[in-house]
């Protein structure tokens, strides 16, 4: 759990806290008055924790891109040395053929390499984008559920 996810959860908490220290009004068919100011201060906090949440998905998306960037010179590098090295051993027969074996490896080793490491990227910011949307929904939807049950007090 990040941090920002965290205050974001203390401060629904510190929420609820105010709304239960609200005094209630008899026959008031269980509206309670709170201190308004320090409700607005919490929800004024959570409003700017969660676009820190948003930046913080944003940055996971360009490391993606960054480890998708690096596989792919990477394979471009192996390809590329292997290529230079088949063609330094043309001259005989036996060793342009073992050259060509190894080169063929080598880019095989290099396209699966790659593929591997762009699932793991892919899997790995998959699984923070859906956390991340998961925290920052929940908090989205207890701010709603806390904001309507304000209203409703105010009613």
């Amino acid at each position: 759990m990040s941090n920002n996810q965290a205050a974001v959860e203390d401060l629904i908490d510190e929420l609820y806290d105010v709304l239960e220290k609200g005094w209630s009004l008899p026959l008031s068919g269980g509206k309670s008055f709170i201190d308004s100011e320090e409700a607005k201060q919490i929800l004024d906090e959570i409003r700017e924790a969660i676009p820190a949440e948003v930046r913080k998905a944003k940055a996971i998306v360009a490391d993606r891109a960054q480890i998708i960037s690096e596989a792919q010179r990477e394979a471009e590098t192996i390809v590329r040395v292997a290529e230079e090295k088949a063609k330094t051993l043309v001259n005989q027969e036996e060793i342009v053929r073992q050259a060509q074996a190894k080169a063929n490896d080598i880019m095989a080793q290099a396209q699966v390499k790659f593929r591997e490491m762009r699932k793991a990227s892919n899997d790995y910011v998959e699984d923070i984008m859906r956390r991340t949307d998961e925290a920052v929904s929940a908090s989205l939807a207890e701010l709603r559920k806390t904001r309507q049950s304000i209203k409703s007090t105010q009613q």
